[in-house]
């Protein structure tokens, strides 16, 4: 979903269709996966983690090689929701695994290691992902992305080992965690989170007049850094105090976005500090939903996963339209607006919900 950003103006010239319109593929396939997650996680909630992993990867592959070739328009959003659906399988299940195979002390980086292949593919696929759609159209790119499923399929086939974690395969019980106030207030700040940045990294090619190909590099390195520092980190200080500072950077970075437009050395530093800030809360926010529902893990996570691309669709649709109606400068007062409301909401709910917050240093 990601390296879509870079990709707009090439996927709005090759279809002939806005640059808002274009950016509703991301609105679509994060609304997909918000509502498919915990569906097909009842639904295959028997099914052993690592065959699940590898069939999540090849309907992922899918999707992306029915993009690659889809001809129109509507067509390409039909698309999209298949590989939503592979990615709404794989990311939750991928970091189920990796609580259960690590040692609660050590939890912190294990699950920032999940999220690292995230910050990994955008640092490295996002930017050259963008590159390849100018040089090559965007389609070369989705190739791209297709070909890094078929290497990551293979990794899991000969590096990840059977795990067995239960869970129930009645999707009530996938919203059974919603009534916990605590688990309500993590997939708030969750969906807020998400809004605000990617309300800016969606549209990131219209607030930028410089090399974007730079920036994203940038932003995705920074996002490497912030997302293992923030592992060790919420293993040492504990979640609260990560998330909290995590999401008053990011609020004040999202602000200077018209500052750090004023040439690219500043765009540089800008964007690789904001992606370090944004990855930063990502495995704070994981451990925070461990901790909140220890005897329901796979659901908790796929709950959170569920509220990050819930969090993305509105950033896709409302980021869209306030490009259409008030251009660069609406979209990043919608960002800042939004993340300021993660602030809030996180010290509005900050005292209230201490247990879901409960490693040594919270």
């Amino acid at each position: 979903m990601f390296v879509t950003a870079g990709l707009l103006p090439p996927i709005s010239r090759d279809l002939q269709i806005s640059v808002a319109a274009a950016g509703q593929l991301a609105t679509v396939f994060a609304l997909a996966y918000a509502i498919l997650s915990p569906v097909l996680a009842a639904l295959t909630a028997r099914l052993p983690r690592k065959r699940l992993l590898l069939i999540a990867l090849v309907v992922f592959i899918l999707g992306n090689a029915l993009t690659a070739i889809a001809p129109t328009y509507p067509l390409i959003l039909a698309t999209r929701v298949i590989a939503a659906a592979g990615a709404a399988m794989f990311t939750p299940t991928a970091s189920g695994v990796a609580n259960a195979l690590t040692s609660p002390e050590r939890r912190g980086r294990a699950l920032a290691l999940v999220m690292g292949g995230l910050s990994v593919s955008s640092a490295i696929g996002v930017p050259l992902g963008t590159w390849l759609g100018g040089a090559g159209g965007w389609r070369s790119t989705i190739w791209l992305v297709v070909g890094l499923g078929v290497v990551g399929l293979i990794g899991v086939a000969v590096l990840v080992p059977e795990v067995t974690i239960p869970s129930s395969g009645r999707l009530r019980d996938r919203f059974a965690p919603l009534a916990d106030r605590r688990v309500a207030a993590v997939l708030t700040t969750q969906l807020l989170m998400f809004s605000a940045g990617f309300t800016a990294y969606t549209y990131i090619g219209s607030l930028f007049d410089l090399s974007l190909p730079a920036v994203l590099w940038a932003w995705g390195l920074g996002g490497i850094i912030g997302n293992q520092l923030g592992g060790r980190l919420t293993d040492a200080y504990g979640p609260r105090r990560m998330v909290f500072l995590g999401l008053v950077a990011a609020t004040i970075f999202l602000a200077l976005i018209p500052f750090a437009n004023l040439s690219l050395p500043i765009a540089l530093i800008w964007a690789f500090l904001w992606g370090t800030v944004g990855w930063l809360v990502a495995p704070a926010q994981q451990y925070r939903t461990v901790a909140a529902v220890p005897d329901s893990v796979p659901i908790g996570l796929g709950l959170l996963s569920s509220a990050q691309y819930a969090g993305l669709f509105v950033a896709g649709l409302t980021g869209g339209l306030a490009l259409e109606w008030y251009g660069r400068a609406g979209v990043i007062i919608l960002a800042t607006g939004l993340s300021v409301a993660a602030v809030l909401f996180t010290l509005a709910t900050y005292r209230r919900t201490p247990a879901a917050m409960a490693p040594a240093a919270s």
